[in-house]
């Protein structure tokens, strides 16, 4: 079976289902149409995932590894933090202690909006990419069309030998 087929089968019966949902709406009442809604756009979303996962295989592998690296920096740095905090407020007057805690806030400050936005941006950057992937599929209709130029050419070949 051609996978492209597949999704595109899949993508029309989550359509007809959803249809479903909103004739159920009008027929039936409004609890039992709304309750199908939610269930097929909780499993439409469902699909979408695992659809990205199988166009982008390394899509979840970067999302767990990005969740696992900034869990890791946070209680570093948690722990980063309270460990000069300690000592400083052993070792040195008040006043430096003030000025030691502005200036590491300043800098954890710049620090993490920097990491944010380079974040967000590679994200987005993500994103855009698995978007193009997407838009670069060809159509259902585009792939038939290739397919019956192909098969047209085969026995077009074979006959003139």
């Amino acid at each position: 079976m051609n996978p492209n087929r597949v999704d595109f089968l899949v993508d029309l019966a989550y359509g007809l289902v959803i249809l479903l949902s909103v004739a159920l709406i009008l027929l039936v009442g409004t609890g039992v149409g709304v309750a199908f809604g939610i269930g097929t756009l909780v499993s439409y979303a469902i699909h979408v995932v695992w659809k990205m996962a199988r166009f982008d295989p390394e899509w979840m592998t970067e999302e767990v590894t990005e969740k696992v690296e900034e869990t890791i920096a946070e209680e570093v740095t948690e722990e980063v933090t309270e460990s000069v905090e300690q000592t400083v407020t052993e070792e040195v007057t008040e006043e430096v202690t003030e000025k030691v805690e502005q200036t590491v806030t300043e800098e954890v400050t710049e620090n993490v909006e920097r990491t944010i936005t380079q974040e967000m941006n590679d994200i987005i950057q993500q994103l855009e990419q698995v978007n193009e992937r997407v838009d670069r599929r060809p159509r259902a209709d585009e792939l038939d069309e290739m397919q019956q130029e192909l098969t047209t050419d085969d026995d077009g070949g074979e006959a003139e030998r």
